[in-house]
């Protein structure tokens, strides 16, 4: 009877080592899904962040093109001719660099 005695520990202590492991695997799934829902969270915040410096980034060049275009008109209104000089060297310059 002793035997069977000590089979029965034996097999109530393989039980609730299983029993552990189950509960330790399944403790570890939610933490991953937890880490997980973390991650896509930070994820959709980087993409949020990304855009907002790219609509930002837009503005800023869109607003410095239209600075440079304003200071090109006023510039051809105020000293007609030397821009037109100008105009015409960068021209040349760029006829003689595209032959070669």
């Amino acid at each position: 009877m002793a035997r069977s005695g000590e089979m029965a520990e034996k097999n109530l202590a393989a039980v609730g080592a299983e029993t552990g492991t189950e509960t330790r695997t399944v403790g570890a799934q939610a933490e991953l899904e937890s880490q997980v829902q973390e991650l896509k969270a930070e994820i959709a915040r980087l993409t949020e962040t990304v855009s907002a410096i790219g609509s930002g980034a837009k503005a800023v060049v869109q607003g410095e093109a239209e600075l440079m275009t304003q200071r090109v008109r006023e510039r051809v209104r105020e000293e007609p001719i030397s821009t037109l000089l100008t105009v015409a060297g960068v021209a040349f310059l760029f006829g003689l660099i595209a032959r070669r």
